[in-house]
C-alpha cells in the first residue's frame, strides 16, 4: 500500500482511517482549524479531487464559484457538517445537516449559489470534486454580506450560522 504524500502519485490509494486521522490532526493543529489533501496533482489540472479535514470552529466566508464548470460535490466521510446555501443578499435559502452513512451525506452545489460549510465535530472529513484550475476567489465570488476569514466578527457570524442547526443535531 503507498503511503499518501502530496506528491505525484503512480500507484493506487487506499484512503484508510489511519489517514483520516493524519489529516484530522493536522488540520486541529492548523490556525484556519482545516487541511485538505489533494489527489489532483497540480492547481492548473482540470479536475479536482480532495479530502478536506475541518475542525470545529473554522470558518469558510460563504462563497460562491461563477465558472460554470465550477459545481462541487461534496461527501461526508467522517463526522457531522453543515452546509448553508443563501441567496445573492445573505438569506438563508437552504440548509443541510449531513453526516456519515446518515439518511444526507452527499450534496452538489451548482456554480453561482453562495454557500458555505461548518463542521460539528472534531475530526470531521469530506471529500470535494470540482472542476480546476484553482483560481483564488474573486471579489465578486465571495459574500460581500459576510466577514472575511480572520476578521474579529467572524467568530459571531459562525455561531449564528450554527444556531440555525440546532433542532437538526438533537437527532
Amino acid at each position: 500500500m503507498a503511503v499518501i504524500t502530496e506528491k505525484k502519485m503512480t500507484k493506487t490509494q487506499l484512503i484508510t482511517s489511519h489517514i483520516l486521522d493524519e489529516i484530522s490532526l493536522q488540520a486541529k493543529q492548523s490556525s484556519r482549524l482545516r487541511k485538505n489533501y489533494n489527489f489532483h496533482h497540480a492547481d492548473e489540472d482540470i479536475c479536482h479531487r480532495l479530502l478536506n479535514a475541518m475542525e470545529p470552529g473554522s470558518y469558510i466566508q460563504p462563497h460562491r464559484h461563477l465558472d460554470a464548470n465550477k459545481d462541487e460535490t461534496l461527501i461526508v466521510i467522517r463526522g457531522k457538517m453543515g452546509l448553508i446555501i443563501f441567496d445573492n443578499c445573505g438569506n438563508v435559502e437552504e440548509k443541510a445537516l449531513l453526516e456519515q452513512a446518515d439518511h444526507a451525506m452527499i450534496v452538489n452545489i451548482p456554480h453561482g449559489k453562495f454557500h458555505t460549510w461548518i463542521s460539528f465535530e472534531e475530526r470531521s472529513v469530506f471529500f470535494e470534486a470540482k472542476a480546476g484550475p484553482f483560481l483564488p476567489l474573486t471579489q465578486e465570488e465571495k459574500a460581500f454580506w459576510a466577514p472575511k476569514e480572520g476578521d474579529e466578527s467572524s467568530a459571531a457570524y459562525l455561531t449564528s450560522l450554527k444556531k440555525l442547526f440546532e433542532s437538526d443535531k438533537e437527532r
